[in-house]
């Protein structure tokens, strides 16, 4: 399945019906008067969130999405049937934005959420609004009004609670495929993650945890290089970021430099969100413990809590650093040993 996060489409709202022309002509009744019928309202368009789908997949080759037009109005004073909605379905996360403005329209978090995006036009008058002592006998009607249209951009925001960041080979896919049932494609080359991957993780009490592991971050990131741009928007409804750092690096505490820059660049308070800092690989590492304790006191200072040291790879640290985040995610102040 591919994974869309970022579609334009343009809706309407269904036209409302035409009011009708129409007079009374029953045996008896020798005045019957105008008696055309209103027409019948036009459909909406309209957003629903649904935890079925987890991708903009279903937008990517249709673009246009109408309502049902109002039905015209009918004799006997009858009114035109309105038009049917129109309901479509996007993943929770799903942020619409109005492309001529620029403002949010709707931003669909819970399930089943629904947010009207076109409305539909009103259905016009019949000939029986018009009477008047002066037209006993009108033979006009009001047309229906359009419906809205509207061009919008879809923006989908991954609904994790823990954003796991790092430059490309620090093993964000391996630690998630540890720690949850996410199996990532994996390999040992940079950009093997192209896309976001989610994985459930389970706390000690037994509810779970989404982590999201969050691919393609490099220098330039939010000025369109790479792969980063394009996913930087999933980390902004995180509440912890997990920064991983490949222990194995030239410089690690540069690598820890670069995405910062980016967080600092791409702003929307991701630099404020609390940061968990782990250095990974320990198991690949041929640095002393002594290059390793400098390593952990530079970078101290750019955390609250401890400088992890872990391996994926190995499933070594994994149990500190998860009480760790169960404890931030809590907003406790973590407890170490």
């Amino acid at each position: 399945m591919q994974f869309i996060d970022r579609v334009e489409i343009e809706v309407e709202g269904g036209k409302g019906g035409d009011g009708m022309v129409a007079f009374r002509r029953e045996k008896y009744v020798p005045a019957g008067g105008p008696a055309g019928g209103d027409g019948g309202r036009g459909g909406s368009v309209y957003l629903v969130a649904t935890e079925r789908l987890q991708t903009l997949l279903d937008f990517k080759y249709s673009h246009r999405f109408k309502a049902e037009d109002g039905k015209r109005g009918g004799p006997n004073n009858c009114t035109g049937s309105s038009g049917s909605d129109r309901y479509l379905e996007v993943p929770c996360g799903t942020v619409a934005y109005d492309l001529e403005t620029g403002e949010v329209v709707a931003d669909l978090i819970e399930p089943q959420q629904t947010v009207c995006i076109a409305e539909g036009g009103r259905g016009g008058n019949g000939n029986r609004h018009y009477l008047s002592n002066r037209n006993r006998a009108p033979e006009y009607a009001q047309e229906g009004r359009p419906g809205r249209i509207r061009q919008l951009r879809l923006e989908l925001k991954l609904l994790a609670e823990v954003g796991i960041i790092g430059l490309p080979n620090a093993g964000k896919s391996t630690l998630i495929s540890v720690l949850s049932a996410a199996r990532p494609k994996i390999a040992d080359y940079p950009f093997t993650t192209l896309v976001p991957n989610l994985g459930v993780v389970r706390k000690p009490t037994g509810d779970g945890t989404v982590f999201a592991d969050i691919p393609g971050l490099i220098e330039g990131a939010h000025e369109g290089l790479g792969l980063g741009h394009e996913f930087l928007r999933h980390i902004e409804r995180t509440r912890v970021l997990l920064h991983l750092i490949d222990a194995t690096a030239e410089d690690p505490i540069a690598d820890y430099q670069v995405i910062r820059e980016e967080l600092l660049a791409y702003g929307r308070g991701l630099e404020d969100r609390p940061q968990i800092i782990a250095l990974n690989k320990l198991d690949a590492i041929d640095r002393t413990d002594e290059e390793l304790e400098d390593i952990a006191r530079s970078l101290q200072p750019e955390s609250p809590y401890p400088i992890f040291r872990v391996s994926a790879v190995a499933k070594t640290g994994l149990d500190e650093l998860l009480r760790c985040v169960w404890q931030v995610l809590e907003d406790r102040e973590p407890e170490f040993v």
